[in-house]
């Protein structure tokens, strides 16, 4: 048997995964849809949509089988995601890499399999569309087309999801978004042990741009903080909008102090910013950090905290809204 290898783009590709939130997000009907109609077209007893995340295949939804994730070195979805072609095994035991795969040789055995890459609105590779079936096949050119064109509908349902997280106007993550994402960041760090920090900002005077020069000019205030954030942090940190003219900066990795740095370093890039800009009004902003207590926090609590000590440091400054 023959594990599958990793991608080229391994971490580029987890990381694109892990912010689409289509790991956090629950089973989506319109998968279930999906595969029931390959199951159906294709008359093969098993449909899948699988996404394959680093040590196991996630499954999503499927037709014929239970739902239990896989292990990834023995998936043959991991093999599909190395290539952007579909994988087609007629007969896995006349296939060196399956011929021993204790899914081929079971006593419902994988001895059909096609998959068809699925990808995320960005290219990222992240799963697979596949049918099976328990007896040898062939499989056409022009299955291979049908097969494209659900795989196709599977990656517009994946859009749609994408899309669901991001802030239209910033295209930053929204509350949604940094919420999936952040419980995501907390159980890696846990496993890891690792710290995580969080900070909270809120635009100083906001209100009062809107009010004096008009909704538009508001618009791109947030928009050039939103900028500005993604210029001046990694990509590793998550940058979501979360309402209004709050921001959540989620550094993965660091620690209160490494935050509190990075933080003062952002303060300096927006008076630069600001010395260059050509609008009526600067961008200002309030903020307050902090570290994830592994032993004590939750995420609500958590950002109730970092909301408090953005708030502090606003009557503090004598910002207000």
């Amino acid at each position: 048997m023959k594990s599958p290898s990793r991608p080229n783009n391994e971490v580029e590709r987890l990381s694109a995964l892990r912010e689409s939130g289509l790991l956090e997000i629950e089973n989506h009907p319109s998968y279930d849809r999906l595969t029931r109609l390959a199951k159906r077209l294709f008359a093969v007893p098993v449909a899948m949509i699988n996404l394959v995340d680093e040590h196991v295949v996630v499954v999503k939804s499927a037709d014929g089988a239970d739902t239990t994730n896989l292990p990834r070195n023995l998936s043959f979805c991991g093999h599909t995601v190395l290539s952007d072609t579909p994988l087609v095994v007629p007969d896995t035991l006349d296939d060196a890499r399956f011929a021993d795969n204790p899914l081929a040789t079971d006593d419902d055995p994988v001895r059909f399999y096609a998959g068809y890459p699925l990808h995320l609105p960005n290219g990222a590779t992240v799963g697979s569309l596949c049918i099976i079936d328990h007896q040898p096949r062939q499989f056409s050119a022009s299955d291979v087309e049908a097969l494209a064109d659900l795989a196709a509908l599977v990656e517009v349902e994946f859009a749609a999801i994408c899309a669901s997280i991001i802030d239209d106007l910033t295209g930053l993550y929204n509350r949604r978004g940094f919420h999936h994402l952040a419980t995501y960041a907390i159980r890696a760090a846990r496993r890891r042990a690792e710290p995580l920090t969080l900070a909270w900002l809120d635009l100083d005077r906001f209100k009062q741009i809107n009010a004096r020069f008009g909704r538009a000019d508001g618009d791109n205030a947030l928009k050039a903080m939103a900028s500005l954030l993604s210029s001046t942090f990694r990509e590793a940190d998550v940058l979501a909008r979360y309402g209004g003219d709050e921001f959540a900066i989620l550094f993965a990795n660091s620690d209160e102090k490494g935050a509190w740095v990075a933080m003062q370093f952002l303060t300096e890039q927006a008076a630069v910013w600001n010395e260059h800009a050509e609008y009526p009004w600067s961008l200002s902003f309030s903020w307050g950090v902090s570290e994830f207590n592994h032993d004590r926090d939750d995420l609500e609590g958590w950002l109730k905290t970092a909301d408090e000590m953005m708030y502090s440091m606003k009557q503090q400054r004598g910002t207000g809204c």
